[in-house]
């Protein structure tokens, strides 16, 4: 049971890893090209085939992580859990790499555009590193509770084979496993909603200063409607980040923090349950 588990987070980590460094590769060759004195905005304005390319590559990664956590696990808990885990290990070690390759970022306040899906997101460095080790954190309980409770389960189900004149200890092992597959490690209704708040009050954290400037200059229709891209184009490559809008990142944060907190709770409770008596 260990052997496998360990064994294949050190794969997936090390698929992340590499991903990481695929991706901070794109981006010295994109920065060599468009930003040879170093990268900083405003942005250079980039031919139509190339955003749609840089738009593509980030769907393709999506794709890569999202078919990975797929063939990792078969529960779909699960695999939400190994893809926000490769989410955090890719995005950290893309900034490490670079880091290594090219100096930048200077600090973690850094300013970087951290995607151009539906509009593009702009903010400082750390603020996406503590998005992923709250990711990391998430992740790692859920695998690990995941591993507990069958753990557990097949151990008590063992014991029951040995002892058949125990029927009590066959229950109980068969109930902590569909206790864990349907009710301990998967999140909660309440949990879920939370983690899908909080995501879009962070969301709208990364958005909002780069919006913001849009919005002052074009109306909604004319940003986002495709009929008015050279006045859009010129305006993107005027825009220089202003400010970043904390509160709301650490209102979505906080969220993540309470999701984190209602399934220890939920673990602390099933283990103390759960202990021989």
């Amino acid at each position: 049971m260990k052997g496998p588990f360990f064994e294949r987070i050190i794969i997936i980590t090390l698929f992340a890893v590499a991903m990481g460094f695929l991706e901070s590769a794109v981006v010295v060759y994109l920065r060599e090209l468009y930003y040879p004195e170093g990268f900083s905005f405003p942005l250079t304005n980039l031919a139509d085939h190339i955003l749609i390319t840089e738009l593509f590559r980030e769907i393709a990664t999506m794709v890569m992580l999202v078919t990975v956590s797929m063939l990792a696990a078969r529960k779909w808990n699960i695999r939400f859990a190994w893809f926000i885990y490769m989410f955090a290990i890719w995005d950290i070690f893309y900034y490490i790499f670079l880091w290594l390759l090219i100096g930048w970022p200077e600090s973690l306040l850094t300013w970087d555009i951290l995607f151009m899906i539906p509009t593009t997101w702009v903010g400082p460095v750390i603020a996406p590193v503590i998005n992923s080790l709250t990711m990391i954190l998430l992740a790692s309980l859920i695998l690990l509770a995941d591993r507990w409770t069958s753990g557990r389960a097949d151990q008590r189900t063992s014991t029951s084979a040995k002892a058949t004149a125990d029927k009590s200890v066959q229950v109980w092992g068969s109930g902590l496993r569909a206790q864990g597959s349907a009710g301990l490690v998967r999140l909660s209704g309440l949990e879920w909603g939370l983690l899908i708040i909080g995501s879009l009050i962070t969301i709208t954290a990364y958005i909002e200063d780069y919006s913001v400037y849009m919005l002052d200059r074009l109306t909604l229709t004319e940003w986002l409607g495709g009929d008015h891209q050279a006045e859009v184009m010129s305006y993107a490559t005027t825009y220089i980040p202003v400010s970043f809008n904390w509160i709301l990142f650490s209102a979505g944060t906080t969220l993540f923090f309470i999701v984190i907190g209602l399934f220890l709770r939920r673990l602390f409770i099933a283990s103390r349950k759960n202990l021989p008596q």
